[in-house]
C-alpha cells in the first residue's frame, strides 16, 4: 500500500488504557475499539486501527455491543479493517476484537481475459484491464491501450462507463493521462495519442488481494514519451485499486489511488490546461446535452460547474429506460484540493484537472498522488448520502483501542 493511504488509514487513531476481562460478559475481550463518530452522522463508514502484534496471523471477528458478530480484514501492514454500525453525530460504538473462524462474504476476484473482475454478492463491478484489447476492427492500433477500468456497473447491473466511444475514441472508462506537458525540453501529449507524442502503457499487475471488507489490486503503468525519435519513459504511476462490501448497501463503492514519480532525472512540467489527470467515460446513451445530468457538492449542474472545484461531482442519465449515475470524490488531501474540474459541454465526460490553477510540475525523487473515491447506483443521486460518504472519505471515524495485557 502507499504511504499516503496509510496515513489517510492512521487519522484519528488513539491509543488507549489497559482493561481486565470482564467475566459477565459472554464474549472474551481481547481488545475493545471505542469508535467515536466525530462532526457527522455515520452509516456503515469504514474504520481502520493497528493491530495489536500479539493477533496478528490470527483469525479475527468483531463483535458489536449486542453480540452480532462483524467481518474485520488485516492487511499486510497490519492494520484492520471493518464497517461500523450507524450512529449519530458525537456518539461512541464499541466492538470487541475476538479470535475464531469468521469472515463473511467476500468480494469476489477473478482474473480472465486480460481483466481482472470484482463482484460483491454476486454482482458485477468493475473491471480492470491488464492489457489492451481493441474492441472494433475499424480502430487504429495507435489507440491501443491497457490500465483502465471499464465497465463500471450499478448494483442492478446497468453500465454507467464506455470504452473507446466513437467521438473520443482515446476515452476509457476510468482512466489517467496527462495533456499538455513538458518533458526534457519536448512537449508529449499523453492523453491525446493520436498525435503519437506520447502514450500509456500498461506494464502489468503487481498484487491482488480479497477479503470480506474489501478487494482489489495494484498494478503499474508507465507514460512514454514519442517525441524524441525513440521512445523515452517520463513516468512511473501505480494503480491501487479496492472494491468495498458495504453491507446492506443501495451502491458500489470503490476507491482508485494514483501514484506518480518521474522515471528519469528530469521533472514532468504541466503547464496551465482545462483537463487532464483521472478521466471518467459515461455511457454513450448519455451523449448528447439533454441526456445527461451533473451535480456538484456545490449545487451546480452542468454548464456553471465546469472549471469550478467541488468536493465531489455526480454523473448520470438513462441506460436502457432507467436513471443510473456515478459519483467521483475527490479527497481533501490531494493536491490542490477541492480539484478544479473539467466537464464536457454535450458528452459524458468528467475529470479533475489540478492543472487548471496553474503551472506546476512533478520532480524527480517526488511523488504524486491523487485518491478518489467512485460510489455507483441506480436512480437518482441523493446529495445527502452522497455528502455523508464523503465525509466517510475525508473525515473516518477516530478510533481507541483499548487492549488487555
Amino acid at each position: 500500500m502507499i504511504q499516503y493511504f496509510k496515513k489517510i488509514c492512521f487519522t484519528g487513531i488513539l491509543f488507549g488504557i489497559l482493561i481486565l476481562y470482564n467475566s459477565s460478559s459472554p464474549y472474551k475481550k481481547l481488545y475493545i475499539l471505542s469508535v467515536t463518530a466525530g462532526d457527522h452522522n455515520r452509516k456503515s463508514a469504514l474504520v481502520s486501527f493497528p493491530v495489536p502484534p500479539e493477533l496478528l496471523n490470527k483469525q479475527l471477528y468483531l463483535r458489536d455491543e449486542k453480540g452480532n458478530k462483524i467481518a474485520m480484514q488485516v492487511n499486510q501492514y497490519e492494520e484492520g479493517f471493518f464497517f461500523m454500525n450507524a450512529i449519530r453525530a458525537g456518539d461512541v460504538d464499541e466492538y470487541y476484537i475476538e479470535t475464531g473462524k469468521y469472515k463473511g462474504e467476500e468480494v469476489e476476484v477473478k482474473e480472465e481475459k486480460k481483466q481482472i473482475q470484482f463482484t460483491v454478492h454476486g454482482k458485477p463491478v468493475i473491471s480492470y484491464h491488464i492489457e489492451g484489447e481493441l474492441p472494433r476492427k475499424d480502430i487504429d492500433s495507435v489507440y491501443l491501450r491497457g490500465g483502465y477500468i471499464h465497465p463500471v456497473f450499478t448494483p442492478s447491473g446497468k453500465m454507467v462507463s464506455d470504452d473507446y466511444p466513437p467521438n473520443h475514441i482515446h476515452h476509457h472508462g476510468i482512466w489517467a493521462s496527462w495533456t499538455k506537458t513538458e518533458f526534457m525540453g519536448r512537449k508529449p501529449d499523453f492523453w491525446n495519442v493520436k498525435d503519437g507524442t506520447g502514450k500509456v502503457e500498461a506494464v502489468g499487475l503487481q498484487e491482488s488481494f480479497q477479503g470480506p471488507v474489501y478487494s482489489g489490486f495494484s498494478a503499474k503503468h508507465t507514460y512514454i514519451d514519442l517525441t524524441s525519435g525513440k521512445p523515452v519513459k517520463a513516468l512511473d504511476e501505480v494503480w491501487e485499486v479496492k472494491v468495498y462490501n458495504y453491507p446492506n448497501a443501495t451502491f458500489h463503492v470503490f476507491d482508485l489511488e494514483v501514484t506518480q514519480n518521474c522515471a528519469t532525472d528530469q521533472p514532468l512540467i504541466l503547464p496551465t490546461y482545462h483537463y487532464g489527470g483521472v478521466g471518467f467515460r459515461g455511457n454513450r446513451q448519455w451523449d448528447g446535452e439533454q441526456n445527461t445530468t451533473f451535480l456538484t457538492s456545490e449545487g451546480k449542474g452542468r454548464k456553471e460547474g465546469h472549471a469550478t472545484k467541488a468536493r465531489w461531482c455526480h454523473i448520470g442519465g438513462k441506460v436502457d429506460g432507467s436513471m443510473a449515475g456515478i459519483t467521483i470524490m475527490d479527497h481533501p488531501q490531494n493536491f490542490r484540493s477541492p480539484q478544479a474540474m473539467r466537464i464536457h459541454p454535450t458528452e459524458p465526460f468528467f475529470c479533475y484537472a489540478p492543472s487548471q490553477d496553474g503551472n506546476w510540475q512533478i520532480n524527480p525523487g517526488e511523488f504524486y498522488t491523487a485518491n478518489y473515491r467512485f460510489v455507483v447506483y441506480d436512480g437518482e443521486p441523493d446529495a445527502n448520502t452522497l455528502e455523508q460518504l464523503w465525509q466517510d472519505f475525508a473525515y473516518p471515524p477516530g478510533v481507541r483501542l483499548i487492549s488487555k495485557r
